[in-house]
């Protein structure tokens, strides 16, 4: 029973971290991509998200929730996985411990920017171009958005890897070594997005 338990719990897990939440993420990306085309361009993008319909509903059923069990419950694969890269060293194995690492990383960001964005929208402020300039305009705090968009963006990318195996849509070793070069491929690309949009903050 307990052994069904986890491999439902883990199973959700897996397909949070990428329905909805990193469709949500790859969303988000590009909306703060808008900014490269300047402070008009990210507020239009970002006043058309924040005019959604039902936006407080598709917050909470949508993102929310789906992310606070993904994180719970991520943490807990997290401290109780074992690593076995200082005896093996292969690949995946590293791939295995760089995901535990970064989706604790993406976690303490994710908390950070919700808090310095959603949480303070609600007490008035404004979500909007130069909110995201002030916040940026800290070196420290640059260095830490790039950090854990990055991260973010590795956690995802390599958390799709391990969904598509898990799911069962690729078994054999070729598609396996297919899928890595695919995901390394979207990481290298949402990066590009993800920090060409910090730097059009600054």
């Amino acid at each position: 029973m307990a052994g069904n338990r986890e491999f439902f719990n883990r199973r959700l897990h897996s397909l949070l971290g990428v329905i909805p939440v990193g469709l949500f993420l790859v969303q988000h990306l590009v909306v703060n991509h808008f900014a490269t085309g300047g402070e008009e361009s990210f507020n239009n993008a970002a006043h058309f998200m924040e005019s959604l319909p039902f936006r407080i509903f598709l917050e909470t059923f949508v993102i929310y929730l789906p992310l606070l069990f993904h994180a719970i419950y991520g943490l807990y694969i997290a401290f109780t996985a074992k690593n076995n890269t200082t005896r093996y060293g292969y690949f995946r194995n590293w791939m295995f411990m760089l995901q535990r690492v970064s989706g604790v990383i993406t976690l303490v960001f994710v908390a950070w920017h919700v808090w310095e964005t959603r949480v303070q929208a609600a007490f008035g402020a404004e979500v909007n171009f130069q909110m995201m300039e002030n916040i940026l305009s800290n070196p420290f705090m640059f260095w830490f958005y790039i950090i854990g968009v990055i991260s973010a963006i590795f956690h995802f990318a390599n958390g799709l890897w391990s969904f598509l195996v898990s799911w069962g849509l690729t078994v054999s070793p070729r598609s396996q070594v297919i899928s890595t070069y695919v995901t390394i491929g979207i990481f290298i690309a949402l990066s590009i997005v993800g920090v060409r949009a910090l730097t059009a903050f600054i």
